[in-house]
């Protein structure tokens, strides 16, 4: 099974994520207790303040880093601006 693809498979259902960690070698320590744990307690707050943009990796050759694709956005939102 694919590595990218398998966590998404088995965390449909919670009870397999201990079968996926244990095909791919990942065993949690005892001392990682997550029983009081409460699934999805900061995904709205991350949602919210997050844009995840994939590029292309042609684009990302050309971009290394996420403050030059900023800067670059910037840039041609202004010449869009201005065209208006």
């Amino acid at each position: 099974m694919d590595r990218i693809f398998a966590p998404i498979l088995y965390m449909k259902n919670p009870n397999n994520i201990s079968k996926y960690n244990s095909t791919i070698g990942i065993n949690m320590g005892k001392e990682y207790d997550f029983s009081e744990g409460i699934r999805g307690k900061y995904s709205k707050k991350c949602k919210a303040g997050t844009n995840i943009v994939l590029l292309e990796p042609d684009v990302a050759q050309v971009f290394k880093m996420a403050t030059s694709v900023n800067q670059a956005l910037r840039s041609l939102a202004e010449i869009i601006k201005a065209q208006k």
